[in-house]
């Protein structure tokens, strides 16, 4: 299956959203935080960054969900800086702190390049809200020179639904976080004003273009979104209401990454309620919720012991008989 930017490239589509989108840095709006300053210029606003991305590392991943990293790896790409500012951050060495190096859009366009020759399924884009218009810019670049991968768009989920809009035909696989359903608790710990009120509608959006996630004969996704939930001590995450917003407002059939990997870094000391790791009991509380709304596509975490509760291996979430006779 060909990637859809191929298909929008070739309708000479392309080059005029990436010009508008690169417009858009004259006086910044690409993300909520509608920071107005002049990236052309040289301004930097909340993400501190101008014309060119920072990238703090790529490779070829094997930790994402299955059908992302599948055997090859996903080919990923971390981008510095981050337009929200989370407490317990396990990546604020270059998401906070800016850890990296700024390249220009033909070396992002080289480095997606060399990624597809490593033969990674996927480019996922980590954290690319803010360097969105660089990213389209480097991808009119590397589509000249062969580049065929589908994107995936792994963000924060901290989006303006109306630049999302502007990636119709172009993103094939959404993969946003579903962080807070409660503004006051985004504030607090991420600095991200009215999150729950960005989030939902920017992710019925993708849903809008690329709906429930397909897969090929391989198990690899080719298209569709995958809503990740990272679970937080004290429910303050708020699962119940954004599982009853998916089942909702998205679609029952949606999959999601219910995560239990949280655990306390950065500033997660000033917060006593999240210096800790997640409970086995509120993950399973967590779980309990979601499949009470009725979703059952996707994957859990195992926690093999509290020890190792923040680990990484993902399993899916199968229906059980008993499940499937109380919904009939």
């Amino acid at each position: 299956m060909c990637p859809s930017y191929l298909e929008t490239d070739k309708k000479e589509k392309l080059h005029k959203i990436s010009a508008r989108a690169w417009a858009m840095l004259e006086s910044c709006v690409i993300c909520p935080r509608r920071c107005g300053v002049n990236r052309l210029k040289g301004e930097k606003g909340f993400c501190q960054t101008g014309t060119k991305p920072k990238v703090c590392s790529f490779m070829a991943h094997h930790g994402e969900e299955p059908p992302i990293s599948g055997t090859q790896g996903s080919g990923t790409i971390f981008f510095s800086y981050c337009n929200m500012s989370c407490a317990y951050c396990q990546n604020y060495q270059f998401s906070q702190k800016g850890e990296g190096r700024e390249v220009s859009c033909q070396e992002l366009a080289n480095t997606m390049l060399e990624l597809q020759k490593l033969g990674c399924h996927n480019l996922n884009f980590v954290t690319p809200t803010h360097v969105m218009p660089l990213i389209l810019k480097s991808l009119e670049i590397a589509i000249k020179e062969g580049l065929h991968l589908p994107i995936v768009y792994n963000t924060s989920g901290y989006e303006l639904a109306e630049i999302i809009k502007l990636l119709d035909g172009i993103i094939d696989i959404y993969l946003p976080d579903m962080r807070y359903a409660d503004s006051k608790m985004a504030i607090k710990y991420s600095g991200a004003p009215d999150y729950p009120e960005y989030n939902q509608e920017s992710v019925k959006e993708m849903h809008r273009q690329v709906g429930i996630a397909r897969f090929n004969p391989n198990g690899i996704i080719e298209k569709g979104v995958i809503i990740r939930h990272l679970v937080l001590p004290d429910s303050i995450s708020g699962t119940a209401k954004i599982m009853d917003f998916i089942s909702r407002e998205i679609s029952p059939d949606t999959y999601i990454s219910l995560m239990s990997q949280y655990y306390p870094c950065y500033r997660s000391l000033e917060f006593p309620e999240i210096n800790r790791r997640l409970t086995q009991q509120e993950y399973k509380r967590a779980e309990n919720l979601m499949h009470g709304c009725g979703l059952y596509n996707g994957w859990t975490q195992e926690s093999f012991g509290l020890e190792r509760f923040a680990g990484t291996n993902i399993k899916p979430v199968f229906k059980t008989d008993e499940e499937i006779k109380k919904q009939q």
